[in-house]
């Protein structure tokens, strides 16, 4: 079986219209801020809240998500609520939309309450949605440890460095 074309914007835009609270991470959070490095996939952290996963259920329901298998295989079936939403810490789903992996934790963060903090609303492909700082997509690559973490890592460190660099007013040290 061949992936859907990756349509972020509609996966988004049902994301948002079912009230669900989440912050954009991974490659497409580092797309947003700069990366040149292309993505296939949306990855979400949400607020881990019954209500906000009762939302995020009804969300999936209307995508349509089943589990991704890997590559040209058969995605799985997928019947979720805010229970088993919460019981798993990670869910790898395709959508007719693409590829949607959610964490309730990433790796080097404490999860969403971590990562809003320091969020700032992005255009992406025209809807906006909270997407996670660099310094934590940053936090994060680094601490899973991934061989496509490691490959980006250097030229995400060097786009936030030159961001600090145009920031810092003359004399700061």
């Amino acid at each position: 079986m061949t992936e859907p074309p990756f349509a972020p914007d509609r996966i988004l835009a049902v994301l948002r219209d079912h009230g669900v609270e989440f912050v954009v991470i991974g490659g497409l959070a580092a797309l947003a801020h700069g990366s040149p490095f292309p993505t296939r996939d949306i990855d979400i952290t949400p607020d881990t809240s019954d209500e906000n996963l009762t939302r995020l259920s009804a969300a999936l329901t209307q995508l349509d998500a089943r589990i991704w298998a890997g590559p040209g295989e058969v995605p799985l079936p997928f019947r979720h609520d805010a229970t088993s939403l919460a019981a798993v810490g990670e869910w790898n789903l395709l959508t007719p939309f693409g590829r949607i992996d959610l964490s309730l934790v990433p790796n080097g963060t404490s999860g969403y309450a971590d990562l809003v903090r320091e969020a700032t609303d992005v255009d992406i492909v025209g809807v906006v949605a909270p997407v996670a700082s660099l310094a934590d997509v940053i936090r994060s690559k680094q601490a899973a440890n991934r061989p496509k973490d490691q490959r980006v890592l250097p030229t995400l460190r060097e786009i936030l460095a030159e961001r600090h660099r145009r920031t810092s007013a003359p004399g700061d040290a």
